[in-house]
């Protein structure tokens, strides 16, 4: 009979009571009341009843919604027909017993009620009220809108309580369930595999329905699977249970479909004796179990516990059933996500054994290894492990098997066309304890990179390295220069006055040729540090060539056999003449070297264009080529890639410098472009020099500056101004200069010239060294030429510093001889002339 059924057959009309006029028409409730003896109770004889509550009375009986007063100071229980259906199995009992002792479970809160409404007058107001009462023998969670008032007597003062009450039960219920779900539903939406599926569902039914033990099972041949439960005051059932256990009725009741719920283990007949233990030692007192199908196939089991026999609400085994096809969607959405996964993964996944066999592998093996499904799964996964790996390959998983914690390591795996892969694993354990999943990325590619990453790292500590000695070379070179500039004056001074004898005369030249040697030494040596004193112009290579080859085979000598192939019609490079002509002497005499037993040397000259940078050295445009190739004895690739460095050489002690090449290889570099090698051993090898195209013509400026040397004379110049901070330089270039016919006036530092121009010196021409302390020589030139605009200055230096040097101040480097100073003076003169 239903609830509604009940409140309909209660509310019938009762047989007349003609004893108590306001009893009439009160029902089931008011019959109890007229034969029920008072006397006992604390209200007496109901002929000794106040007025006040027999119209209470009259009015509560009639009455259809639920109502109950509680009369007197001991809250004497009095309802009506509809309260009854609410009592459930405490009525009758209920009636006339004091509030306190009928629902004692809810003691403290009717204490509170007949403190504020009886004693105080007040009124209580209560929506949704949360209560656990014992209205079946068993603990029960209602809710109920109640409001409280006073009953008056013939004073006026509270003599009882009235309690109008609704139970909203199945509304709070179904709220929370629908609010359940639909947070569930959002939480379950944002995971990505059962096992986190099944671990939140079980979470969140074991909190709401304060349940002891909840888990989803995988079903498959009679066979149920918990991967996770959750469980509360209770041990996890974690692992692999036979359904068989639990009995042919309880099977039975699964295969309806509807959820199977069962308040109390022991005295349910469905249950066999068995597995009334089973679930007995399993701490099951009532369960409601929810089978889910796929079809007509059984595919998962979700389970919700109670250690103690428990009366589950039609509620709870809905929202109980409602979750349970929740979950079978999203761990259905999960494993298709997960197929798809397993279909398109990049990545080698696989499930397999402790046996050794794989029962699943994703199609990545057969792109990445060549390997048939069939292949993989029909052979030991050992099998195809390279021989140096397989013991600690298997090894690993083995000890994964005892700790059950995933592992990860590398192995080398065979492809089918018999070469080797190395393959990175991540490796986990399943809860069944008989397999484990395995996820391998190829690491081809990887090793790939980074070998090309340890290649780059090695080209970068070369190119660190040769930037060191370069800086190391270049110091070094500049602070010999100095020391050579006074050595080669005093040497040149004396062979043009022709000092000494016969004898003192060939010491003299021999030690001059000693420092031009050095100085060619040196010049090597800035080259390769990119610091040598360069002033590019528009240089006629083919022209440069050919102007070469006489003396080249004069050089080379009889068994070296000279050959030129040059484009005539290429434009002019931008190079230094003279460091051009020392940079293609050094690689002849080094192709020499390499054919000790004669040969053939080829110079070629022809354009190229790089329409795309070349592994970050050299710019897109158009470049010349210089080559010099020889049939000599080649290089391997080791001695190709060093042979740039300065001192190193092939040709033994004293047989070289090993600065020739290095010499190229900077002077190339500093003008814009680069030098390559093409060698092979036993097959000669081929240097190009790539220049950079010029963008002016070539000039004939050397000849208008010997016209303007030999028209100059050698007495009577004027005054030069000579700027140096080394007291042996600025002595030897003193000397020079008083030759040449100057005056010469002297100053250690740039600070004494300009207070010298300032005071009335009026030189015609100014010499200064460049790296000085204080102010350098090209500041001293810009702060004379705001003074003297038109006076010629000549920066005297040992090596160029880009930037410190203006471009349009001409150089002469040092060390230098008196032919060398009077060809630049004759220059500079020629320059001014012209402006």
């Amino acid at each position: 009979m239903s609830h509604a059924q009940l409140q309909d057959h209660r509310l019938a009309p009762p047989e007349p009571i003609a004893t108590e006029p306001f009893l009439a028409g009160g029902g089931l409730c008011a019959r109890i009341i007229a034969t029920k003896d008072w006397a006992a109770t604390p209200l007496g004889p109901m002929a000794d009843w106040p007025p006040c509550l027999k119209g209470a009375l009259s009015i509560l009986l009639r009455a259809r919604v639920p109502i109950v007063m509680l009369w007197g100071e001991h809250g004497v229980m009095l309802y009506n027909d509809a309260y009854s259906g609410f009592a459930g199995g405490r009525h009758p009992a209920l009636f006339g017993s004091n509030v306190r002792e009928g629902w004692q479970e809810v003691a403290d809160f009717n204490d509170h009620v007949m403190k504020v409404v009886l004693s105080g007058g007040g009124t209580l107001h209560y929506r949704d009220q949360e209560l656990t009462l014992h209205r079946h023998g068993q603990p029960e969670q209602v809710w109920m809108d109640l409001d409280y008032s006073p009953v008056p007597d013939e004073s006026g003062q509270p003599a009882g309580v009235i309690c109008f009450l609704a139970e909203t039960t199945e509304r709070v219920a179904a709220e929370r369930k629908t609010a359940f779900m639909l947070a569930l539903s959002d939480d379950l939406r944002g995971l990505t595999t059962p096992s986190d599926i099944m671990n939140l569902t079980a979470s969140r039914l074991g909190e709401h329905l304060g349940a002891s033990r909840v888990f989803y099972a995988e079903i498959a041949g009679g066979i149920m699977t918990v991967e996770r439960d959750h469980h509360h005051g209770v041990d996890s059932i974690v692992g692999v249970h036979s359904l068989e256990a639990f009995g042919p009725d309880l099977l039975a009741a699964y295969k309806v479909g509807t959820p199977v719920v069962v308040r109390d283990i022991p005295a349910d007949p469905r249950l066999s004796r068995p597995a009334r233990e089973g679930l007995g030692s399993r701490q099951v007192g009532a369960f409601i179990d929810v089978v889910l199908f796929e079809e007509t196939q059984w595919v998962g089991l979700l389970a919700v516990q109670s250690a103690t026999p428990r009366i589950w609400t039609p509620a709870e085994e809905t929202l109980v059933q409602e979750a349970g096809e929740r979950v079978k969607i999203a761990i259905e959405r999960a494993r298709a996500e997960r197929d798809r996964l397993w279909d398109l993964s990049q990545d080698m996944l696989a499930r397999a054994g402790y046996d050794g066999m794989m029962s699943a592998v994703s199609p990545a093996w057969t792109k990445v290894l060549g390997w048939s499904e069939h292949e993989l799964l029909t052979r030991g996964y050992a099998s195809f492990m390279h021989p140096e790996d397989r013991q600690p390959t298997l090894d690993a998983v083995a000890g994964m098997a005892l700790t059950r914690q995933p592992i990860r390591f590398e192995n080398r795996i065979a492809t089918s066309d018999g070469a080797w892969k190395p393959i990175e694993w991540t490796v986990a354990p399943e809860p069944d304890g008989i397999n484990f999943v395995a996820v391998g990325r190829d690491l081809s590619d990887a090793k790939a990179r980074e070998a090309e990453l340890d290649n780059a790292r090695e080209a970068l500590r070369q190119s660190q390295k040769m930037e060191a000695m370069g800086s190391l070379t270049g110091g070094v070179a500049h602070d010999f220069n100095n020391l050579l500039t006074p050595i080669l004056g005093s040497l040149d001074l004396l062979v043009r006055k022709g000092t000494g004898g016969e004898r003192e005369q060939r010491l003299i030249g021999a030690a001059l040729q000693s420092a031009e040697r050095a100085k060619t030494l040196v010049q090597r040596l800035l080259a390769f540090a990119r610091r040598q004193p360069l002033q590019p112009t528009a240089v006629d290579i083919p022209r440069l060539v050919e102007g070469m080859v006489d003396l080249l085979r004069s050089t080379l000598g009889p068994t070296i056999t000279v050959q030129v192939d040059l484009d005539k019609s290429m434009p002019p490079a931008k190079a230094d003449p003279n460091q051009m002509e020392m940079a293609l002497l050094n690689l002849a005499v080094n192709a020499r070297d390499a054919m000790p037993e004669g040969g053939t040397l080829i110079l070629s000259a022809r354009r190229g264009t790089l329409s795309q940078p070349e592994a970050g050295l050299l710019l897109p445009g158009s470049y010349i080529r210089l080559g010099v190739s020889d049939t000599g004895t080649g290089m391997d690739a080791e001695t190709a890639r060093r042979a740039a460095e300065p001192f190193f050489s092939t040709k033994g002690v004293g047989k070289g410098t090993g600065l020739g090449l290095s010499m190229a290889h900077g002077l190339a570099a500093q003008l814009g472009g680069r030098l390559t090698i093409e060698s092979e051993p036993g097959h000669g090898t081929t240097i190009e020099l790539w220049l950079p195209v010029s963008e002016s013509a070539p000039d004939s400026e050397r000849g208008a500056i010997e016209a303007a040397r030999a028209a100059c004379g050698s007495q009577g110049l004027g005054i030069a101004l000579l700027v140096d901070d080394d007291p042996f330089v600025r002595m030897s270039t003193a000397d020079m200069l008083d030759d040449l016919g100057y005056e010469v006036m002297e100053a250690d530092t740039a600070e004494e010239a300009l207070r010298l121009v300032k005071g009335g010196v009026s030189p015609v021409v100014l010499l200064t060294d460049h790296l000085m302390p204080g102010m350098s020589g090209t500041e001293l030139a810009r702060e004379i030429r705001v003074l003297r605009p038109s006076l010629p200055v000549l920066i005297v230096s040992g090596f160029a510093e880009e930037e410190g040097i203006d471009s349009d101040i001409p150089r002469l480097t040092k060390p230098f001889r008196n032919a060398e100073l009077e060809a630049s003076l004759a220059a500079l003169r020629l320059g001014a002339a012209a402006f």
